[in-house]
């Protein structure tokens, strides 16, 4: 029997097919942004989800309110208010699948495609591609070591309009960006509020690594700078508790929120209860206490990255030192091309994410990586760290 062809059936704007394999992990897994394993709170879950169906069990013979368990909400809005300076209820806060479910349901919101969205000049992969399977028009706009550029995104904004194309969006990860390490400071988050104002462009500030801080003092959300409205935000329980229990939020201004709730009604996507009940008992009992802990260890695992990286790499390369959440950025010089050796890499057992993956348009920074180190013991970063300076110097990227 011959099988249907379905090529003709797709939608116009159907996403491409994904192959199923995956790129192989390395023994020293620099590559992705997992937590130490031996931190994750497996004890903690059990006990608080067995509590939670001792007390609410039969809430799962319903369907979940469309914004998600309203304790747990609460529980957010009062966190988002004492750790971010932010004003807002459980009525403003949206639970959802993770960070990463609220920034794909904005972006099919806003975005047709042609249209203009602004972010980092290297930012998150996930999003990037979301952005660009939307058919979003993706510019980056130069970062320094305080965050995005307040001028270059006032430029890149009239160059755009002056091109006759709508920006939608600036998106930005304010707080140990991703990947590239830094936080912007208080004064640049000011400013770059004041010019997505002056050109009428709404911000979505995605602060999901805001409690991963080793050093340095907390700094207010952009989204508690701005009472009008510009500000959309999310954060996500992913790098506290663990990233599989896929529990994220969103707050936004009342025209977003409401088109949210109607995508959840309509689709049947409500938020898993029974997660929501495990994370709301856990978050209440055990979260200060769980997140200074794992503030501790990976403290000592970015310290030990560090050393590790000054101490095969001395002055051959620049990286980032980041206050807090899971990424450094390294740069070597300009021409290297270190992308072209992470095969070679992952044959030496060392996974590592080449600087093209958060590029908008997909070939800057060859001479970039994002190495995570949240995952290998110090031991292992140190050993890992050494194999990646080998294979550099052998690939002709480092002087041996």
């Amino acid at each position: 029997m011959r099988h249907l062809d379905y090529e003709p059936l797709l939608a116009v704007d159907a996403p491409p097919a994904r192959p199923r394999d995956e790129v192989p992990r390395g023994k020293y897994d620099f590559a992705i942004a997992y937590p130490d394993p031996g931190s994750l709170p497996l004890s903690g879950l059990a006990e608080s989800l067995e509590q939670a169906l001792a007390e609410e069990g039969a809430r799962l013979a319903l369907y979940p309110d469309v914004q998600g368990y309203e304790p747990l909400r609460q529980f957010v809005a009062a966190r988002l208010q004492h750790e971010r300076g932010m004003s807002v209820d459980a009525e403003d806060v949206i639970l959802g699948d993770g960070s990463s479910q609220h920034i794909s349901q904005v972006i099919g919101m806003l975005i047709d495609p042609g249209d203009v969205v602004f972010a980092e000049d290297y930012f998150y992969s996930g999003t990037l591609s979301t952005l660009k399977m939307n058919g979003a028009d993706v510019r980056g706009v130069e970062c320094d070591e305080s965050g995005m550029v307040p001028s270059a995104l006032d430029e890149a904004l009239a160059r755009a309009g002056s091109e006759g194309r709508r920006t939608k969006l600036i998106y930005t990860i304010p707080t140990f960006q991703n990947p590239q390490g830094w936080t912007m400071s208080l004064e640049r988050r000011r400013q770059v509020l004041d010019v997505s104002r002056a050109h009428g462009v709404p911000i979505l500030e995605d602060d999901c690594y805001v409690d991963l801080r080793y050093d340095g003092e907390n700094i207010p959300s952009i989204h508690s700078l701005d009472p009008s409205g510009q500000v959309m935000y999310v954060g996500s329980f992913s790098k506290t508790i663990a990233p599989g229990v896929r529990m994220g939020y969103f707050v936004g201004p009342p025209e977003i929120a409401g088109r949210m709730r109607m995508i959840r009604k309509t689709g049947g996507s409500g938020v898993n209860e029974f997660a929501a009940l495990a994370v709301d008992r856990y978050a209440r009992r055990f979260m200060d206490e769980h997140v200074r802990e794992i503030n501790s260890i990976q403290r000592g695992r970015r310290d030990s990255m560090l050393a590790a990286l000054g101490e095969n790499f001395g002055g051959s390369a620049g990286w980032s030192s980041p206050d807090g959440g899971l990424y450094i950025w390294l740069r070597m010089p300009d021409g290297t091309d270190i992308a072209s050796l992470r095969e070679e890499a992952l044959g030496a057992g060392v996974g590592f994410q080449p600087g093209p993956m958060f590029a908008p348009d997909g070939i800057s920074g060859r001479n970039c990586a994002r190495l995570c180190f949240g995952y290998n013991t110090p031991e292992e970063i140190h050993e890992g760290i050494g194999r990646l300076a080998r294979v550099f110097a052998e690939g002709g990227c480092l002087p041996e």
